[in-house]
């Protein structure tokens, strides 16, 4: 009896994209007094710009009103503040004079309503303070993390939709999303080398990464190959691969980018 080894487990190839390996985030715009949202008049960045934390990325129409309205509401805390200050001096003073019979009582009462009055405005004034320098900060939009921006929707002079002003991706980390035929997904594991290639020539080489997850869910693909014999309602898994660090800098502003995985056995 002749023994006869296994055949050799054969590699796994899918096609996948690129995506950032962290947060992606849609940034919207503040919801106004009104229920609507501001215009955008300036937009600072552009699609694949990288950005920093706190970064400004876009500024709103309603800024001027809101800066207006924030300077009336010092102002009238300045007022307010130099009333209740002449006002307490007085008060004390006649305070002194009604405990010595030279001012009635009833006119003391009024003096202390009044100061009360005073300083019940002062403290609205100033939660209106709080309230319409956090209305000014909605004025402006920033960067909530370090990240690439992915996909722009909304330009200057629009108002954002549902789908928001951008897409910020935190791109320090990189994945690829790689669908595999749900007959193969059996070779694949978790920990496995992947190679990934571009099927359109987007980077040079080869990049390597590691499979970090494999979906428990079975659909229909959304990566499409360029074969048009392909077959478009196959079943696969998705399973992530991330990048070696050493590769990430080379496809941090490739995001969506094509390519093929060979997972090897």
């Amino acid at each position: 009896m002749v023994n006869r080894s296994p055949a050799p487990t054969k590699a796994v190839a899918a096609l996948g994209r690129l995506e950032p390996a962290g947060d992606i985030r849609v940034l919207a715009a503040p919801i106004t007094g009104i229920g609507g949202s501001p215009r955008i008049t300036q937009l600072l960045v552009a699609e694949g710009d990288r950005v920093s934390a706190g970064q400004l990325l876009a500024r709103f129409d309603n800024q001027d009103n809101q800066r207006a309205e924030l300077n009336l509401i010092r102002t009238r805390i300045s007022n307010l503040s130099r009333r209740l200050t002449i006002q307490q001096r007085d008060l004390g003073r006649y305070r002194k004079l009604a405990s010595d019979g030279a001012f009635s009582a009833a006119d003391l009462d009024v003096l202390e309503q009044r100061t009360l009055e005073l300083q019940g405005q002062l403290l609205e004034a100033r939660a209106a303070l709080v309230k319409a320098s956090t209305d000014l900060v909605n004025t402006e939009l920033r960067a909530p993390m370090n990240g690439t921006v992915l996909r722009i929707h909304t330009r200057v002079g629009e108002r954002p939709g549902d789908k928001g002003i951008l897409e910020l991706g935190a791109s320090d980390r990189m994945e690829a999303i790689v669908e595999v035929y749900e007959s193969d997904i059996d070779r694949v594991r978790l920990g496995q080398v992947a190679t990934l290639t571009s099927e359109n020539g987007g980077f040079s080489g080869n990049l390597t990464g590691r499979v970090s997850r494999i979906s428990p869910q079975v659909r229909q693909r959304d990566v499409l190959s360029t074969d048009p014999t392909g077959d478009a309602d196959a079943r696969i898994v998705e399973v992530r691969v991330v990048l070696d660090p050493d590769d990430i800098a080379r496809v941090r502003d490739l995001t969506g980018l094509k390519v093929i995985a060979r997972l090897t056995p």
